[in-house]
């Protein structure tokens, strides 16, 4: 139940709560975490994460609030069921992205298709550097 919240690192820029959120998102829209799946408590994830209980509290209220989690009674959190819901999460990700990414650039003035070009080749690059450290640990 614990996998995939343990591995996030903060940045001093963002709210912790909405860098959770975030990773929560990230994790379900790689497949870490699926539809259903019981998340950890409030008091659970604070604990594994190092941040304050009331933090993880504003978290899951988030969540619960963009109806990516439900929370039933006294029964533990849960990742929605709703489709609609879990597809728009790799979109938005992939569109907050971009929109970042673009906002960078544009005050550099590039071209579109070297954009594209640059963009293209530093992906697979990264596909690559990490598909070797993957196998350079799988053989550890």
């Amino acid at each position: 139940m614990n996998e995939g919240w343990t591995d996030i690192t903060f940045n001093g820029r963002d709210p912790v709560y909405l860098q959770v959120v975030r990773h929560f998102k990230e994790q379900l829209a790689t497949g870490r975490m699926e539809a259903g799946q019981i998340i950890p408590s409030r008091r659970e994830l604070g604990a594994m994460l190092k941040i304050n209980p009331n933090t993880a509290q504003k978290a899951y209220k988030e969540m619960e609030e963009q109806q990516l989690i439900v929370t039933e009674g006294n029964s533990a959190s849960r990742i929605t069921l709703d489709d609609t819901v879990l597809r728009s999460i790799r979109s938005e990700l992939i569109s907050d992205a971009v929109d970042a990414f673009v906002v960078s650039v544009r005050k550099i003035e590039v071209p579109v298709d070297e954009l594209l070009d640059i963009v293209k080749r530093k992906y697979l690059e990264r596909t690559d550097i990490e598909k070797q450290a993957q196998e350079g640990g799988d053989q550890a």
